[in-house]
């Protein structure tokens, strides 16, 4: 039995740069005795192999055998006697005078012998195995060589990748002098002996060159980097023929345009005689003349230019907006208005009069600051108790009228809306009984204490009415932080206004000396029943 040895072959990972490179390392393994057994190529590059082959260390002995070991040694002599001579007929120098004779016949001599210069293939393996000297190596040696080698196209590929940004493959010259222990610049120059075009920048357009069905190009990135592209040629799919203009005398009329076609109505269920009946109605109200809408009235006009009241029913609008409105001035609105039966009472105390049309009820009146306003609400109609519109019990007064800025209008801005003193400040008592439900307990100290914009905030009345309210209940606003305080009494306690750093002003209260007093007192007099 014979023993084997093995050996794992491999391509490496960029493949062989050519078939022709590959069929040459598959014969040098055949001819050193081994036999491959397992053999793999890459999916990616057809080129590109890993394996295993092995060979008999001991064989058994047969007359073939032995046959071929005796041819192997008889031409090893024949080689040597062959190179024996050879080397003495270099050896011996010949005389100058015979030297031009004897040339020709040397020539003729040596390669008529049919025999090749001995080459030490020891070392062919070995890839740090320095090369032959060319002075050894003959033109067709050179030849040869070259003819094995593949074109620089062929030799592209192997290395290249997909690339990321766009169809086809690129690799980069500086990977490829790298892979090939080759200068850039001598790439450089053969990108353009092949035709290729290295374009200046990034933004240069670039020149494609055409090889066997591919297309080649060049492009330098921003970093400066040269890339090498290639794709596959696009096959075209239409020709370009030029065609003829028509002038406008050979221009046709325009078609008219087609009527949209209806569909087709689907079969309607049966419908019920009531569902018959009303959709009769239904055609027949449509086909009735609709009356023509009436034009809206002046008070009508006025009204969708008022706005809603904050408290209470209706609407209000000032003279001072629809005037702007309008484009006209108070007196001329006045006049307008005596027109539609709506004037404006000389007194202010007077009971307004009032104008209804339709569903709705207008008024006329005028506040503390002499502005007048016109009122309007939805006609409560005749009830049990009531006078009607011109009635007292069901007519507003100016203290529960709200005014209330009118809507925003695009010429003028709104002005806005004055408000009533309401009866609940009309007395310092009840002002100060008002204000102090909405006072909150101190965080530190004996009271209780708010913001006088917050408390005008909660009653819905601007802050120097409240103010003046206050000042009319014997509670002034100080000059500053440090001025003392006016005190005002009600209801067993003590009211004062106090201004911060920052000049917020603060209402405050607590119950006073001789109410404390009291209370003490009261308690003293529990615990000594108790």
């Amino acid at each position: 039995m014979a023993n084997w040895e093995y050996k794992v072959i491999s391509s490496g990972k960029g493949g062989f740069a050519s078939p022709a490179l590959m069929e040459k390392f598959i014969n040098d393994l055949g001819q050193q005795q081994w036999e491959i057994i397992y053999f793999q190529t890459a999916s990616d590059n057809q080129l590109a192999f890993n394996g295993l082959a092995r060979r008999p260390t001991q064989r058994d002995w047969t007359l073939e055998d032995a046959a071929a070991a005796a041819a192997r040694t008889e031409a090893d002599k024949l080689r040597a006697e062959f190179e024996a001579k050879f080397k003495a007929a270099t050896s011996t120098p010949a005389p100058e005078e015979d030297k031009a004779e004897t040339f020709l016949a040397e020539e003729k001599t040596t390669t008529d012998d049919g025999l090749r210069r001995l080459r030490d293939t020891s070392s062919d393996d070995d890839p740090d195995a320095p090369e032959e000297e060319s002075t050894g190596r003959d033109e067709w040696d050179k030849l040869a060589a070259e003819d094995e080698l593949p074109s620089f196209f062929d030799a592209l590929k192997p290395h290249m990748r997909r690339n990321q940004r766009g169809a086809g493959m690129s690799v980069g010259v500086d990977f490829l002098a790298k892979k090939w222990r080759l200068e850039e610049a001598d790439i450089k120059s053969a990108l353009v002996e092949c035709g290729l075009q290295i374009p200046a920048d990034e933004n240069a357009k670039p020149v494609y060159v055409e090889y066997d069905g591919d297309l080649y190009w060049v492009n330098i990135n921003r970093r400066g980097e040269i890339w090498i592209n290639t794709r596959e040629k696009p096959q075209p799919v239409f020709r370009i023929v030029p065609g003829k203009r028509l002038t406008e005398e050979e221009a046709p009329e325009p078609a008219p345009s087609a009527q949209p076609q209806r569909r087709e109505e689907s079969p309607r269920r049966e419908e019920s005689p009531r569902a018959a009946q009303q959709s009769q109605q239904s055609a027949g109200a449509a086909t009735e003349p609709r009356p023509p809408a009436e034009p809206a009235s002046f008070l009508s006009k006025l009204r969708g230019l008022m706005r809603r009241n904050r408290r209470g029913h209706g609407w209000s609008g000032s003279f001072g907006f629809l005037t702007k409105a309008l484009k006209v001035d108070e007196a001329g609105l006045l006049a307008q208005l005596a027109d539609q039966g709506l004037r404006l009472q000389a007194d202010g105390d007077q009971k307004p009069s009032f104008k209804e049309e339709g569903e709705f009820l207008y008024w006329l009146n005028k506040n503390q600051r002499g502005e007048v306003w016109i009122n309007a609400r939805k006609s409560r109609g005749p009830q049990s108790g009531d006078e009607g519109p011109d009635g007292g019990d069901d007519s507003p007064r100016m203290d529960e009228t709200p005014a209330a800025a009118p809507v925003a209008e695009p010429t003028a801005a709104p002005e806005p809306a004055p408000m009533a003193e309401p009866p609940l400040l009309s007395a310092p008592g009840n002002t100060l009984a008002a204000v102090r439900l909405l006072l909150q307990p101190k965080k530190r100290g004996e009271g209780v204490a708010a913001l006088v914009s917050e408390v005008a905030a909660q009653l819905g009345r601007p802050e120097d009415v409240l103010l003046a309210a206050l000042a009319g209940a014997g509670v002034n606003v100080p000059a500053d932080a440090k001025a003392k305080p006016t005190f005002g009494e009600h209801g067993g306690e003590i009211f004062w206004l106090n201004k911060n750093a920052r000049g917020e002003v603060w209402l405050n209260a607590k119950a006073s000396s001789a109410t404390r007093k009291a209370r003490g007192r009261k308690g003293a007099e529990e615990d000594a029943h108790a």
